[in-house]
């Protein structure tokens, strides 16, 4: 694994395989299955080069075949490493990667732990090459589950008390500030949260109100 220099602290440093073990349960791999099916409607093929911003222990970016990822933690990189993701150790305000280099950038769940989104989403831009896509999966604020995160990190959760959420409109207007425009979105989780495992459903094409993740697929303008 390579290092980036001075990449910020992340929550994750510390409750690692607390965070991977967490896909491995039945609560938490319902949600990674709904997710992934998501995702992959917005964009069959990950093909090409692809990088995940946040890739953390490296699950969606094992799922979807995708080659590269980059976190500020090192300890979830370790993890990331061990499923065959190319890492480095960085932050997204930062990417430590050359211009045009990606067919496409994969951030699920990460806007909301950045310092400064707009900053990494022009990051993104930088690093993709002509054509490039990104892909970004997001918890609305204002969704049932965005709502009930937020509940969690006013109680000190662990990992959602460092995240700021956002809605759909805000994440598609730091997009396009920093030069993309939305193509498609996808949407799934629409039962309301709770402590056992969501149903399994099949996702749907759009921008649903009240779903609790959102796939928001950006071309560059």
């Amino acid at each position: 694994m390579e290092t980036a220099d001075a990449p910020q602290v992340s929550p994750f440093d510390h409750h690692a395989q607390r965070y991977d073990d967490w896909f491995a349960s039945p609560r938490g791999a319902a949600i990674f299955q709904l997710e992934l099916d998501c995702l992959r409607l917005v964009e069959r093929s990950f093909a090409g080069r692809w990088l995940e911003v946040g890739v953390g222990t490296g699950r969606f970016a094992q799922a979807l075949s995708i080659s590269h990822g980059v976190d500020p933690s090192r300890a979830v990189l370790e993890f990331a490493s061990r499923r065959g993701v190319a890492v480095l150790q960085g932050c997204g305000e930062d990417l430590p990667y050359l211009p045009d280099y990606f067919n496409g950038v994969l951030l699920v769940v990460t806007i909301c732990f950045l310092d400064d989104p707009l900053a990494a989403l022009t990051e993104c831009v930088r690093v993709l090459a002509p054509g490039g896509v990104l892909i970004a999966g997001l918890v609305p604020a204002d969704s049932p589950w965005g709502l009930d995160y937020q509940a969690k990190a006013a109680a000190g959760h662990p990992f959602y008390s460092a995240a700021r959420f956002y809605r759909v409109d805000e994440m598609t207007a730091m997009a396009k500030q920093a030069g993309f425009s939305l193509h498609s979105a996808a949407s799934t989780l629409f039962s309301p949260p709770s402590d056992e495992p969501p149903p399994l459903e099949q996702p749907q094409d759009g921008i649903v109100a009240g779903a609790g993740f959102v796939a928001l697929r950006y071309g560059l303008d």
